[in-house]
This record gives structure tokens, C-alpha cells and sequence, in this order.
């Protein structure tokens, strides 16, 4: 188990924990909350390592082996699958033993080399790792590509599948949330139930907190205090708890107020003067019960729309993507990701916009916000339609290099430019006064927001929002850096907003309070979802288990009907290669051949072989498994290739 005892922890000149306990048992899944810069990271930072307690008794068991998610940006032209593979230790370990051993003529090092290269899981580590892959939301076709050709909210992905992929006994998830869309965060708490070791999660997610965790660690005032149960349970209690010792310290202080008065009145009384002492030490006695100070709540609102065109706009026939590069060869053809869409979206609508990774989300939210322009059809406005637009990514619309009030001056003059200023009050200690309504208060108005945390720059655009008065709000994935806090308002300022709310998020919480009714965006269309988001959990979770199924099937490699169908489909076009689909089918014969010879071997090691033998089949497995694994990258090379045509 992990201890503190009586630990305090600073960083800095500031004290974090303060004299404080706690125990966690083995197999807890610990939710880790508190406000922002109470000590979570910190406290992460004393679990792994990083961070020595500065007094008191800290204890974790030294054989406890720890998996967490790397911070740092991987650059690395390694395949998808290799990067996430080497997040296996264990494996790294016993590959490193092999290696060694081979170099001498030990034949009982080699024997129990290979053994242990065995029971770390080489013949099936690469469809382990894809498996991890295509559950946090990436394409088959994208297993075998560099690291360094994902943007970096992908190379994030790969860090946490990376980190699942070591074999631990304690993991630690600061914010695994940030990068995912709903489908890969469904997939996630999937696998994070199934977790049989002790996991510690820092998370503003509620929903995510009350499926993955049972207990609650809330840091407050320095100290850690444990509360048997999810994120709601937590509240409930918390909420009760702190009720009583609002009403307990109102009680101290009237029976406080009943003894200084009467030690003010008789002390000096010379027939009241031991009775009026004893009060005295009474009250030196009393232990006294602090003034609740709840943690500073933050609220904003949407001020009506100057207008609320009906409707908004509607589309004809639409088709949504993205333009050729710029590089391109003329004529180069756009890609469509969504089309032939007629719909209209109507004053006081709220959507909800679903569907798993890439299937066009975000380009349908981009295109309504004129961020790119519709490959066909037509998009008709609605006369005085004001939109705000939440980028999925803050920097997309702030300058890193400049302040938050030097955001504000230029959105005002922008505006003001294009005749879209609506009554708003635009002198700069106006603009100052509303930043201040937003916690940019004092000299964070002239902050660089490039040195910003990702909260606060979420806060700096919604401010920009809020000032423009929309009647239509495009909002994309706008929780992503935002504390429990702030979300909350949000939730608030969006149920009160009189316009029209079109949200991508993966926030549930957020998805429920807001939005009437869904869009679901599959198979390169448009539809209403006629469901809640319990049935479109289930309907995510079916699709990440097909997945699998596929890539375990693809790592395997037999020979199925399953395996042959892309190409039963592409000799149906007729517009593939011959040549390709030979080459598809000769794979297929040479992995199901490979797989027989693997198993026979692995039979083999099961009868107690001498160890010269074991060395010999050893040796066999691991090239065996190598060639498997250049033919499967090139199986899912050809097979990716067919499935596009």
C-alpha cells in the first residue's frame, strides 16, 4: 500500500501538504481533486519520484512497478505500433537479455533469456499495442506511420497508449482526458475497469472520475482527505461536511461571544472574579473550529443577442472537407469527409454533435464557422447571424506573443471594421473592467498569453465570445484545459443562453445539461441519433471492439474469408492491381505459415526441452516473429490500399 504519515511537502517557499496522512489500498482507483494549484501535480511528483518529502514518512513498496504518461513530445520517426510497443518494459528488458546472452556460449542464459522473451508477450506485443492504438482513435491505415507525421494531440494519444502499455502496478493519469474525443475516452474506461493494479487519476471530467474510480483524495488547505467513493459521492459528502462545520462553527461562535461577554462584565468583580478566570482558560482551551472558506467560484453569462434570425442557416446539399495542399498538382482533388448534407439549424436549438474519431466532426463544426469554405451545395445565413466559434485548439485563434488586452483592442477594432459592433463599450478600461469579469485582473491583462496555462487561454476565448454577443455559438471541444469550476459555468452560462448552441465535446456532463437533441456524423453523412448518450456509449464501445477484433485478425493473419474480403471487394471494382492482390494473397499463404511453424515451436518449449534446445527454438521464435512482423506492416500496407480504392 501507499503511505503518508505526517507528510509536508513544499515547492518552493510554498507548503503544499501540510503534517498530513493517508493510506491507499492495493487495486483503489483513486480520483486525486482540488483546486488548481493546490499540490496535485506535486503530489504525482512524490509518487514517482520526482519530488522527496520534506518531512514526515512516505512509503510506497519498492517492487511496485510504475506506469504514467510521458509529458514531453515524442519526436521520433519510429512506426505508431514499434513507439508503443517499447512502452513495454518488461519486453524491452528481456529483449536486452537476449541480445546479451547470444553474444556468449551460456546455452541455460539463453534458455532462460528466450523463456523470459516468451512469457513477456514478443509473439503477440505488436497486436497488443495496436489494439491500444485503434482503441484511443486511430486509423488502421495509420498503425505502421512515423511518430513524427501526427500532429501533437495524436503524439499525446500515443504517449498514453504507450503508458497503458507497461506493465504496472501503480499508474498515475495526470489529465488523460485532454486529448481525446468521446469515442477513445469510452474506450479508455473500458479498459481502466478492467485494471487489476492501484491507479491514481487527476481529472476535471466527473463523469470519467465516477466510472473509473472508487475513492476520492481531495487536497484542501494542505491537507489530504480521504473519502470512501466516486466524484459524486464525494460532492455529496463534502456538501454535508461542509454544512457542518459551517453550523458548528456558528455555534462556537455564539458560546465564543457568551463567555467573552460575561469575562467582560464580572472580571472585575471581586466575588465573580474566579468564575470569570475559569471562563478565561475555557476559552484558552476551546479548540477553535475555522470559518468555512469555500474555493472561489467563478460564473459568467451570455448577454442577449441583438438579433435571433430563424433560422440560422440552412444547408442544401452541402458537402464538407478540405482543400487540396498547396503543393498539390493542379487539379488535385479536394477530400470530402461529409457530404450531401440538407439540414437547418434553428434559433434556440442546442446540438449535440456525435460520431467516433474522423469521421468529420470537427470539419462540419470548422465550415459553419466560415473557417473553410463548403466543397459543394449551399450554405444559406440568416440575416444578422453573429457567430462565436470555440476552436478545438485556443491557439488557433490567440497570438501567443501578445496580452490579453491587446486581444481584446483588436477584436474591438476587427469589429468595428466590418460594422459588426453591437452597443458594446470599447474604451480600454471598459475592456480592462470585462477581462476582470473573466480573472484577468491586475497585471494579467498584459500577461504574453503564450506563458499562460491552458485554462486560462480557454477563459481568454470565451471571453472574446462572450464580448461579440452571438446569436450562434460553434463550440469545439471547449473543456479541454477547463478546472471542475469553470466547467460548471460554462454549463450554466450555455442553459441560459437565449441563441443557438452547436457543441462537440467529449464532456458528458456538459453534453447532457446543454444539449436537446444530437447529430450524428458517420459514414460520410448526417443524421439525428435517436438515442441518449448511454445508448451512443454502447454503440462506441461495439465499434472499438470490432476494431480490435479486425486488428487481431490482421496480426494473425489467417487465412479467412474475413482477411480476403478488401480484396474480394476490390477485384468486385475492378480497380485494383493484379499485381497487388497477388501480392495481398502470397502474404496471407507465408503469415499462416509462419503462425503454424510459431505455435509448433511454442508447443515444443511446453515439454521441458534441454536447454541448448530451448536456446535453438528461442532463436527460431524470434526470427519467425520478426519476418511476421515486416509481412504484417506490409500486409496492412497493401490491405489499406485496396480498402481506399
Amino acid at each position: 500500500m501507499i503511505t503518508l504519515k505526517n507528510v509536508t511537502l513544499r515547492r518552493g517557499a510554498k507548503v503544499l501538504l501540510d503534517n498530513t496522512s493517508v493510506t491507499l489500498n492495493p487495486g483503489e482507483k483513486v480520483g486525486l481533486v482540488g483546486r488548481n494549484g493546490a499540490g496535485k501535480s506535486s503530489l504525482f511528483a512524490l509518487f514517482n519520484g520526482n519530488l522527496h518529502e520534506d518531512g514526515g514518512e512516505y512509503y510506497i513498496p519498492a517492487q511496485w512497478r510504475m506506469g504514467q504518461v510521458a509529458q514531453d513530445m515524442p519526436e521520433t520517426d519510429q512506426s505508431a505500433t514499434d513507439f508503443v510497443v517499447e512502452g513495454d518494459t518488461v519486453l524491452l528488458a528481456a529483449r536486452e537479455e537476449v541480445a546479451a546472452s547470444e553474444a556468449t556460449d551460456d546455452y541455460d542464459r539463453m534458455a532462460h533469456a528466450y523463456m523470459s522473451l516468451h512469457d513477456a508477450g514478443e509473439h503477440d506485443a505488436p497486436s497488443r499495442a495496436q489494439a491500444l492504438i485503434l482503441g484511443l482513435g486511430f486509423k488502421t491505415s495509420e498503425l505502421t506511420n512515423p511518430v513524427n507525421s501526427f500532429s501533437g494531440g495524436w503524439r499525446m494519444r500515443l504517449q498514453l497508449a504507450r503508458a497503458l502499455m507497461c506493465p504496472s502496478d501503480l499508474l498515475l493519469l495526470d489529465e488523460p482526458t485532454n486529448h481525446l474525443d468521446l469515442d477513445a475516452l469510452v474506450w479508455l474506461e473500458a479498459w481502466l475497469k478492467k485494471y487489476e493494479g492501484t491507479m491514481v487519476v487527476i481529472s476535471h471530467d466527473r463523469e470519467f472520475l465516477d466510472a473509473v474510480t472508487g475513492v476520492t483524495l481531495h487536497i484542501d488547505a494542505g491537507k489530504l482527505v480521504r473519502y470512501g467513493g466516486n466524484y459524486s459521492k464525494f460532492e455529496d459528502m463534502r456538501s454535508e461536511q461542509m454544512e457542518l462545520q459551517q453550523n458548528a462553527f456558528a455555534k462556537q461562535q455564539d458560546k465564543i461571544a457568551h463567555l467573552q461577554k460575561f469575562i467582560a462584565r464580572f472580571k472585575a468583580k471581586a466575588s465573580k472574579a474566579k468564575q470569570a478566570q475559569s471562563r478565561v482558560k475555557a476559552l484558552d482551551r476551546m479548540e477553535k473550529i475555522a470559518p468555512l472558506l469555500s474555493e472561489a467560484d467563478f460564473t459568467f453569462e451570455f448577454k442577449e443577442p441583438a438579433n435571433l434570425p430563424n433560422p440560422m442557416l440552412s444547408m442544401s446539399g452541402v458537402s464538407f472537407g478540405y482543400p487540396p495542399p498547396e503543393d498539390a498538382p493542379e487539379g488535385t482533388p479536394h477530400t470530402v469527409i461529409v457530404r450531401n448534407v440538407s439540414k437547418s439549424v434553428l434559433a434556440g436549438q442546442r446540438i449535440g454533435i456525435l460520431g467516433a474519431n474522423g469521421q468529420g466532426k470537427s470539419t462540419l463544426v470548422k465550415t459553419v464557422a466560415r473557417d473553410l469554405k463548403a466543397i459543394g451545395g449551399e450554405i444559406t445565413e440568416g440575416k444578422c447571424l453573429n457567430i462565436g466559434y470555440f476552436a478545438q485548439q485556443e491557439l488557433d485563434v490567440l497570438r501567443p506573443a501578445d496580452t490579453p488586452l491587446e486581444h481584446m483592442i483588436r477584436l474591438v477594432k476587427d469589429l468595428t471594421a466590418a460594422g459588426k459592433i453591437a452597443g458594446q463599450a470599447t474604451r480600454e478600461q471598459d475592456l480592462r473592467s470585462f477581462l476582470g469579469t473573466f480573472n484577468f485582473s491586475g497585471d494579467m491583462v498584459k500577461q504574453a498569453v503564450g506563458s499562460m496555462s491552458g485554462g486560462e487561454k480557454a477563459r481568454l476565448v470565451l471571453c472574446m465570445i462572450v464580448w461579440q454577443r452571438p446569436n450562434l455559438l460553434l463550440l469545439d471541444e471547449p473543456t479541454n484545459h477547463l478546472d471542475l469550476a469553470t466547467r460548471e459555468a460554462l454549463s450554466m452560462a450555455l442553459n441560459e443562453f437565449e441563441g443557438t448552441v452547436m457543441l462537440v465535446s467529449h464532456d458528458r456532463a456538459l453534453l447532457r445539461a446543454v444539449c436537446d437533441e444530437f447529430w450524428m456524423v458517420s459514414r460520410g453523412g448526417v443524421e439525428p441519433f435517436d438515442g441518449d448518450l448511454d445508448d451512443y456509449q454502447r454503440y462506441l464501445l461495439d465499434e472499438a471492439k470490432r476494431q480490435r477484433e479486425d486488428a487481431r485478425e490482421a496480426a494473425k493473419a489467417p487465412v479467412k474469408p474475413a482477411l480476403a474480403s478488401p480484396v474480394a471487394k476490390a477485384k468486385g471494382k475492378g480497380d485494383t492491381s493484379p499485381k497487388t492482390r497477388k501480392e495481398l494473397q502470397d502474404l496471407e499463404t507465408r503469415m499462416a505459415d509462419l503462425n503454424s511453424q510459431g505455435a509448433a515451436l511454442e508447443g515444443r518449449i511446453s515439454t521441458n526441452p534441454h536447454p541448448s534446445e530451448i536456446a535453438e527454438i528461442g532463436k527460431n521464435l524470434k526470427v519467425i516473429n520478426d519476418e511476421l512482423a515486416q509481412l504484417e506492416d506490409r500486409w496492412l500496407e497493401l490491405s489499406s490500399r485496396l480498402e481506399t480504392a
